[in-house]
């Protein structure tokens, strides 16, 4: 790899990582971050446009950052929603007041916001992102989403990662019987129709009333089963090949037991493959999920994601009407590719590795002239 291609890969890496943490941060801290509860509903605020934030009107400058107090109507002949601002009025922003108690991390208890309006009782709200059908604080929404969004890909991947690994290690080592079964089980995992199945299940879940958070988690349990077949694949063939190299014929000479010279000596070698196949993997997952709770089969209320929060502007008279629903897509997209991103830049990484062994290692013969 040249020097460019370095500085482009490190460069690519540095700026997806600090995209994926500052994502996860954001939506760590959904309810420091956001004003209000992201499943509370006000009905007159719904649809409600995001709040401008004002330092200049028709009274002057403020120092002070404000909101003009609004209310929600609905065009007598359009049905559409509008809203009406009463800008002979001021409501001042506030940094770090105390609003709905809640639990930081889901431990300690707080009620300290990182912005609010100084006036509570006047009526109105700020909104950054808008508000959904019901009147829900879009921003409190995508902060919360995303902790389901993002954890999903990491999720299916501590299942099917050590699933393939195992799988794929043991037929690869063993070979006979054991390769024959392994392999054929791998292959009625890979011929299943990954999305048929899904929905089919997320059907099931749902007619069965099942509560969402054990739904999700059936979700993503059966796309790591659906998914480690081709994985495991891969990873017998690596296993084929490492099995014969001298240090595992030393190891097994020695007198190592065959579970020693596998966990200790062979599945080793292909951390890095699998190191390289989950950050690719990652991007697919959330897609997968974020399909699902589009099409409602997945996430399910009050649990929320992207994927769930992008349900609500399916119509595309409501998207024209309020195309602020759409700014889950943008954090599904940024995250989607800073994954993609990472993933690409660990594969360059270990292919620029891989490359250095090969150029570095010393052919038996000339080892031996020397």
């Amino acid at each position: 790899m040249t020097k460019v291609g370095r500085r482009t890969v490190s460069g690519t890496w540095r700026g997806a990582a600090v995209v994926l943490a500052v994502l996860a941060v954001a939506c760590a801290l959904a309810e420091f971050l956001a004003p209000y509860p992201y499943d509370e509903q006000r009905n007159e605020h719904a649809f409600a446009p995001p709040t401008g934030i004002c330092f200049h009107d028709g009274a002057g400058w403020s120092a002070r950052p404000f909101v003009h107090p609004f209310r929600m109507e609905t065009d007598p002949s359009t049905y559409a929603r509008r809203i009406v601002e009463d800008e002979s009025r001021r409501v001042y922003l506030r940094f770090f007041p105390r609003g709905t108690p809640y639990r930081l991390f889901g431990i300690f208890p707080a009620d300290v916001h990182l912005f609010g309006l100084a006036d509570a009782g006047s009526g109105t709200r700020v909104y950054l992102f808008g508000a959904d059908a019901l009147g829900r604080d879009l921003l409190a929404r995508v902060l919360t989403g995303g902790r389901v969004s993002l954890i999903v890909g990491p999720y299916v991947l501590l299942l099917l990662i050590p699933l393939a690994a195992l799988l794929g290690g043991i037929s690869g080592y063993c070979g006979g019987w054991v390769d024959f079964l392994l392999q054929r089980f791998g292959e009625i995992a890979v011929a299943l129709p990954g999305l048929p199945v899904l929905l089919v299940m997320g059907s099931l879940l749902g007619a069965r009333h099942a509560p969402p958070a054990a739904s999700l988690l059936a979700i993503l349990g059966a796309l790591a089963v659906v998914g480690w077949g081709g994985m495991a694949r891969v990873v017998r063939g690596q296993v084929l090949s490492i099995r014969e190299r001298d240090f595992v014929l030393a190891a097994r000479a020695l007198g190592a037991g065959h579970v020693r010279i596998l966990c200790r000596h062979v599945l080793p070698h292909v951390t890095s493959y699998l190191a390289v196949s989950a950050t690719l993997l990652i991007p697919g997952t959330m897609l997968m999920e974020a399909s699902l709770s589009f099409l409602g089969l997945g996430v399910r209320e009050p649990m929320t994601s992207w994927g769930a929060l992008l349900a609500g502007a399916r119509s595309l008279a409501v998207v024209e009407r309020s195309p602020w629903l759409l700014i889950p897509g943008g954090f599904l997209v940024a995250s989607v590719l800073a994954f993609a991103c990472l993933g690409e830049a660990f594969r360059e990484a270990e292919a620029g590795r891989a490359s250095g062994r090969r150029g570095t290692t010393r052919s038996p013969v000339r080892a031996i002239s020397d």
